[in-house]
């Protein structure tokens, strides 16, 4: 079974993306802030991570640089439903930090899980 860590401020994102993966069939775990995703990422060692990028604290670009940097080989989605500069601009260079893919909020159901499916190939 495929392990999935999603990182997310919003914690109705949280609940409604953990439901959606573990009715799927993945063991998912999630954190609120970058800072507790990397750390939940260190003991979990999930396969794929879906990654808001704007975030208090550790934001989303500087949470996938240092998960890229600790475990290379972890697939990354980053997700944004955009901000001051515009949710392309955020997914653009979030794909260039490392995101193997992204995901631009709203997304539908089968979006998200076809993005995942792919990614923890």
């Amino acid at each position: 079974m495929a392990r999935i860590e999603i990182i997310d401020d919003d914690p109705a994102v949280r609940e409604s993306l953990t439901l959606l993966l573990e009715a799927d069939g993945y063991d998912v775990r999630a954190a609120e802030s970058g800072d507790i995703g990397l750390a939940l990422a260190r003991d979990f060692q999930p396969h794929v991570v879906l990654t808001d990028i704007i975030m208090p604290g550790c934001e989303g670009i500087e949470t996938i640089l240092a998960l890229k940097s600790q475990h290379p080989k972890m697939k990354i989605i980053a997700m944004s439903g955009g901000g001051r500069v515009g949710n392309t601009d955020y997914l653009e260079l979030a794909r260039k930090m490392g995101a193997d893919t992204s995901l631009e909020k709203p997304f539908d159901d089968e979006a998200l899980l076809q993005a995942v499916r792919v990614s923890a190939i």
